[in-house]
C-alpha cells in the first residue's frame, strides 16, 4: 500500500467561498485523503479474510464498515453544496477512523491475526486522521 506525502487539500481553490455552488469543484476522487481511505477499505477486506469465522457477524463486519464509511462520508462531504457541511462530512468520517482504530486494537488484543498487518492498517489509520484535520483546517481558514 502506498501513503501519499502532505497534500490534503487538493480543492483548496473549489472551497474559497462560503458557498461552493458553481464553485469549480474537482471530484472527491482527487482528494489524496479519499484515494487513501478507499486503499485502507481494500486492504481492511483482504486481512480481515484471515479472521475466524465466527467473527464474521462480529468484527469483521464492523471493521468493514467503518472502514467503507470514511471514504463514503469524505464522498458526500464532498458533493455537498457548502464548506461547513463537506467539514460536517469530515468530522463524521474522523468519528470513523476512530472507530476503526479501536477496532484495530482489539483485534490485536485478541490476537485475531499477525499483528504486522493489524499494525499497517493501524498506521493507515492515523495517516488518514492526520489528513483529514488539515483538510477540514485548509476549510475553514477559506471561509
Amino acid at each position: 500500500m502506498k501513503v501519499p506525502g502532505v497534500n490534503v487539500v487538493n480543492v483548496v481553490n473549489a472551497v474559497s467561498s462560503k458557498s461552493r455552488k458553481g464553485a469549480d469543484m474537482k471530484s472527491h476522487k482527487d482528494l489524496d485523503v479519499w484515494r487513501l481511505a478507499v486503499d485502507l477499505a481494500t486492504d481492511v477486506y483482504g486481512v480481515t479474510k484471515s479472521f475466524p469465522k465466527e467473527e464474521l457477524y462480529g468484527m469483521v463486519s464492523q471493521m468493514r464498515r467503518s472502514a467503507i464509511s470514511i471514504a463514503s462520508n469524505i464522498a458526500e462531504g464532498a458533493a455537498r453544496q457548502s464548506n461547513k457541511e463537506f467539514v460536517q462530512f469530515i468530522h463524521i468520517a474522523l468519528g470513523s477512523t476512530s472507530e476503526l482504530d479501536t477496532q484495530l486494537e482489539i483485534a490485536i488484543r485478541v490476537n485475531l491475526t499477525g499483528p504486522e498487518s493489524l499494525q499497517r492498517l493501524q498506521d493507515t489509520v492515523i495517516r488518514i486522521n492526520q489528513m483529514l484535520r488539515g483538510l477540514a483546517r485548509s476549510i475553514r481558514s477559506v471561509e
